[in-house]
């Protein structure tokens, strides 16, 4: 089993709810649960991206450090934790960002990866001119496949040449090329986003409920093994530990009750958009009816393990052992000291199974 954080490079990191800690994101902060995760053991931090949050009384992602610039940085500071940034597709030509992972594969001397987003939340992209329209829910992996493509040319040749509807390259040119593979990852929930996670991707990032996963990671596996390819999942969970079952029960029923109603809002009708159905759109308008632990919206509709540090180990041996998950990627109200804790009172303790 791997574990990773899910870096809080957006106000309030996961939570949109006054029941947990409101922040604007800064670097001093991500930088620290970097460091915190690489001296607990952590396998990888992974830095997402947003172009316009969804605001409310907490300002939910309205401010967004640029996932790129915070790798960099973070790679200068860290030495041995695998590095993902998110590139939204629509935002940057294939050319440019096989160039910066390249610098970034560079300046980390080989830890990093990338995180691909179709990207489904129009009003990101509109605002700058940057939405294709419509067609855009349905081809969306289409546009991901060719762009996953390119990349791996240039990384592979340093040179590609391509005519498509939706990327046009003459003997483009991009060097130097990053030293060794890079890994890809991909949280398509939808059909065709699995069906691209498979034959695209190296590894998937699963937001489903627990109810879920099962049917999930075996239908990501079955597709990947039909493309003679093997893909690594790992399942997005919030943790909320502390010294008792009822202390950490306290504190998400408080998180639900202070839930940002009006941040929540933005974001069910920014997903009711999507006409890629069975995706991540459909997971977050779901969340609003499920319990915390199958991921309620004030938990970003993210499955939440809590209680004591005995019963959360419990719960991650049970689903890995359920799931064949390969690792986890998680998200705490409080990052540092979640971290922290994560590393000295669960991780030792979760056997091999």
């Amino acid at each position: 089993m791997k574990f990773g954080v899910f870096l809080p490079n957006g106000s309030n990191g996961y939570i949109p709810s006054a029941g947990s800690p409101v922040y604007l994101p800064t670097f001093e902060h991500n930088k620290h649960c970097a460091i915190e995760a690489e001296k607990q053991g952590l396998d990888f931090v992974l830095s997402m991206m947003k172009h316009k949050g969804f605001g409310g009384e907490t300002g939910y992602w309205d401010s967004c450090l640029e996932s790129f610039t915070l790798m960099a940085a973070i790679a200068a500071v860290t030495k041995e934790i695998g590095l993902f940034p998110s590139i939204s597709l629509l935002t940057q030509h294939p050319a440019i960002v096989a160039r910066m992972i390249a610098t970034l594969d560079d300046i980390s001397a080989g830890r990093c990866g990338l995180n691909v987003v179709t990207g489904w939340n129009r009003a990101e992209y509109s605002q700058m001119d940057m939405w294709p329209g419509e067609s855009h829910y349905e081809r969306r992996y289409e546009l991901a496949s060719e762009y996953i493509s390119i990349l791996k040319t240039l990384w592979n040749t340093g040179r590609c040449t391509h005519k498509s509807d939706f990327f046009k390259l003459d003997d483009c040119s991009v060097l130097p090329q990053p030293k060794g593979e890079i890994p890809i990852v991909c949280a398509g929930q939808s059909p065709l986003g699995r069906q691209f996670v498979a034959e695209s991707a190296d590894h998937q990032f699963v937001l489903t409920s627990k109810s879920k996963l099962v049917a999930g990671v075996k239908d990501i596996k079955d597709r990947a093994k039909k493309c003679g390819r093997s893909v690594g999942i790992y399942a997005l969970y919030h943790l909320i530990v502390e010294d008792s079952d009822d202390e950490a029960v306290r504190i998400a029923e408080h998180i639900v009750q202070r839930a940002d109603k009006g941040a929540i809002s933005n974001i069910i009708a920014s997903a009711s958009l999507d006409t890629n159905t069975g995706g991540t759109s459909g997971q977050l308008k779901a969340a609003l009816e499920q319990n915390i632990e199958e991921g309620n919206m004030a938990f970003m509709g993210i499955p939440v393990i809590l209680g004591s540090p005995q019963t959360v180990i419990k719960h991650i041996q049970e689903i890995r052992d359920d799931s064949g998950i390969d690792g986890m990627l998680f998200s705490w109200p409080d990052f540092v000291p979640g971290i922290r804790r994560f590393g000295q009172e669960i991780k030792p303790f979760i056997s091999n199974g």
